[in-house]
């Protein structure tokens, strides 16, 4: 995933420096090379030898160290890296930072790179809010270098409050949207919609499918990673909301109409991955149709029609791609969806393959246009999103 890839850790004095050896761990795993530097007050929590042990690479502390092969050390690693993540970044070397300050191995090679930089602070929260520390971050953010905001909580010091560092997860998923993908969809505005729907038939139960969003919540991170602008309209579910997304949460299928139709006129593209219970029920209260158990008849009747509304209202130059499944004739009721809604794509979902369809982490489609159809092997659903965005927009 990030092979050829050259990430800098740069871990400094703090409590929370133990953390970075997850997301060292991790970032190897992902096939990325990795290389550490460390603040002499950052050994006093965590040895080099376990970042040289997890990453291959000697770490570095000492900018006069001569154990190594010859050259100048911190300006040759400052060329090779694609990013330079700073975490826990302490007030010091904030401060550092901010003023171009280049006193030890860490900040001298900080400061002669030319790639992004994040900044993740981790500090006690008096420190955090002194207007100095909020401060020296915004010079750190007018020089480019991005601010993850830090986590409240229990403080090792006993304190509660922010300047907890995030978990070595959310600092990966910031390296990932910076290096993993290329920016081909910056500047555009991209609505997904995921997840089942909810019909109440009374106050304790209602009519749902079994989608678990995880197609619709893949292809929202993908092109959010890839640059664009994304909104996300989910129904009920277990799947985490991807990072970098504008999250919308409905219920039915009304609020999910609604929620869509108000955003419609923004985006470039809308993927309709949601989907949607068929029936929406309508109380029938009359004396011959109350039961003495307390149930109640429903007559039943179609939901809003997501789908048909967007291909009427398309506005030009917007890119309309539904997501259909079929247990039988799939690719021609698909085509038959794809002319009578006026889509631009429809993404057909083979249920009766394995490793596809609800719940699973793989799928097998195949994405149809008035042109072409292209079957998709069997493949993560990250993957298909890949196609599915190249489809789209490349």
């Amino acid at each position: 995933m990030l092979k050829g890839k050259t990430v800098l850790l740069c871990v400094t004095g703090s409590i929370a420096a133990y953390k970075i050896a997850y997301l060292a761990s991790a970032l190897k795993k992902l096939s990325a090379d990795v290389h550490v530097l460390m603040t002499k007050n950052a050994t006093n929590f965590i040895t080099p030898i376990t970042f040289e042990t997890l990453t291959g690479n000697k770490c570095l502390v000492d900018t006069f160290d001569r154990n190594f092969e010859f050259s100048v050390e911190h300006v040759s690693l400052a060329k090779l890296a694609d990013l330079v993540m700073v975490a826990p970044a302490s007030a010091n070397v904030i401060a550092k930072l901010a003023h171009g300050l280049a006193d030890d191995m860490l900040t001298t090679t900080v400061l002669a790179c030319t790639c992004k930089k994040i900044i993740s602070p981790a500090m006690n929260t008096r420190m955090f809010e002194n207007p100095i520390t909020q401060d020296n971050l915004k010079v750190c953010e007018r020089y480019g270098m991005e601010v993850i905001s830090p986590a409240s909580g229990y403080l090792a010091c006993g304190d509660v409050g922010a300047g907890k560092m995030p978990e070595p997860d959310v600092l990966l998923q910031y390296i990932l949207k910076e290096i993993q993908y290329k920016k081909d969809l910056a500047g555009k505005k991209i609505l997904v919609t995921a997840g089942p729907t909810r019909e109440a038939i009374d106050p304790v139960r209602y009519i749902t499918n079994h989608s678990t969003g995880k197609m619709g919540y893949a292809i929202a991170k993908v092109a959010a990673y890839r640059g664009a602008e994304v909104t996300l309209v989910t129904g009920p579910t277990e799947e985490k909301p991807p990072m970098f997304v504008r999250v919308v949460k409905v219920e039915s299928a009304r609020e999910m109409f609604e929620a869509v139709t108000a955003k419609s006129e923004e985006q470039d593209a809308i993927i309709k991955a949601a989907a949607v219970a068929d029936y929406r029920p309508k109380f029938v209260n009359t004396e011959k149709t109350k039961k003495t158990d307390g149930d109640m008849a429903i007559e039943l009747s179609r939901t809003d029609d997501i789908l048909k509304w967007l291909g009427e209202h398309k506005k030009e130059g917007q890119f309309l791609c539904g997501f259909s499944m079929e247990t039988q004739n799939m690719l021609e009721n698909s085509r038959r969806k794809l002319e009578k809604k006026n889509l631009d794509m429809i993404v057909a979902n083979n249920l009766k393959v394995a490793g596809a369809g609800f719940g699973t982490d793989t799928n097998v489609v195949t994405l149809i246009t008035k042109e072409k159809e292209t079957q998709l092997e069997k493949m993560p659903k990250e993957e298909v999103a890949e196609h599915l965005l190249d489809e789209i927009f490349l």
